[in-house]
């Protein structure tokens, strides 16, 4: 009985042309073979730009004592770091103390790299999780509503609405949005984390100070999301099984939310993951409007202060997390809809 099972299956494959989905486990291993050379190609295209750079290290790292400093203090500086010697020979360092756990010295933190990474990064991700978590929710109720109302006033606002949010920067948003409910409202802090007057984080007040950061983050990255539910769930209402539940005399609720809906965030999913590397660029502007201290405000910093340890560190972080989110998305998608091949 399974040797036939088997050679249906073959026959199967063979007439239609398929092959059966590879595993999840086949599909990380393939991810990781292909995020190697990716986060190499990032890693050497830093070094390659750091090179370019007309600053010097040695004398942004001295300030205004560089006009003071000798010569031979900023050489013995360079000669510490090794700054001067070839690049394959610093990148072939920086290779080795990285698979060490070794991210380097922070010139413009003066403290090691992974000290932080660790005490930032929670932030950061904590405001990109809970911004995106607010712009799917959003996204897709909207989105599904204006599709089932399609070119009635609610739609044609709320496409108008966002055009008009997608033209604006999210550095404007967020300076709009601190005049307003925090310096002419007052309902509102304008920034940071917690009270000046704080002593401890308190959940309470953190949640308050991060209301304004998190929903600038989610207007600026909505539109995207809104636009694509909105044309996918009307485009999938015209589907066979939508009309054919519809003549089947079932609640509209149920036509909306349970078939057609359903059908269009298939892809929806998709755009989570290819569009997570803008959500974390306009993470690292909202942090800095807000003095959040979180990875964005610090890779600002280190670009500013040629802080080239922390930069890379901050760039090979995000890169991970991108490439991270393109594989959960690609499992999620094949989950949601075992035809699809995952391996493709």
């Amino acid at each position: 009985m399974e040797r036939a099972h088997l050679d249906e299956e073959v026959v199967t494959a063979a007439v239609t042309g398929r092959r059966r989905p590879a595993g999840a486990g086949v599909v990380v291993r393939r991810r990781l073979l292909v995020a190697v050379p990716v986060l190499a190609a990032t890693s050497m295209g830093m070094f390659a730009l750091g090179a370019a750079s007309p600053i010097d290290p040695a004398q942004q790292y001295a300030g205004a004592a560089a006009f003071t400093t000798s010569e031979e203090n900023l050489a013995q500086i360079r000669a510490n770091w090794g700054v001067d010697d070839p690049l394959p020979v610093q990148y072939a360092r920086w290779i080795g103390n990285l698979l060490r756990g070794d991210l380097g010295w922070s010139t413009s933190r003066h403290e090691p790299v992974t000290s932080v990474l660790a005490a930032r990064a929670g932030w950061t991700l904590l405001l990109v999780a809970t911004a995106l978590a607010l712009v799917l929710v959003a996204s897709v109720l909207l989105g599904t509503l204006a599709a089932y109302r399609r070119g009635g006033w609610f739609d044609r606002a709320l496409r108008a609405v966002a055009y008009a949010v997608q033209s604006m920067p999210v550095f404007w948003i967020g300076l709009a949005a601190i005049a307003v409910f925090a310096l002419s409202l007052g309902w509102l802090p304008a920034g940071g984390l917690t009270d000046i007057t704080a002593t401890s984080t308190d959940p309470a007040d953190v949640a308050r100070h991060l209301v304004l950061p998190v929903t600038v983050l989610a207007i600026s990255q909505a539109p995207w999301f809104v636009l694509f539910v909105r044309d996918a769930v009307a485009e999938s209402l015209r589907d066979d099984h939508v009309l054919a539940a519809r003549a089947r005399g079932l609640p509209g609720r149920v036509v909306l939310f349970g078939h057609a809906l359903r059908t269009a965030l298939l892809p929806f999913l998709t755009l989570v993951g290819t569009h997570l590397p803008e959500l974390v660029g306009g993470a690292v502007l909202v942090e800095t409007v807000f003095s959040l201290p979180g990875l964005g405000a610090v890779t600002v910093e280190a670009a500013l202060g040629a802080d080239f340890p922390l930069l890379a560190a901050t760039t090979l972080a995000t890169t991970v997390v991108v490439l991270t989110a393109n594989l959960v998305t690609d499992l999620a998608y094949a989950a949601a809809d075992p035809r699809v091949r995952l391996d493709d």
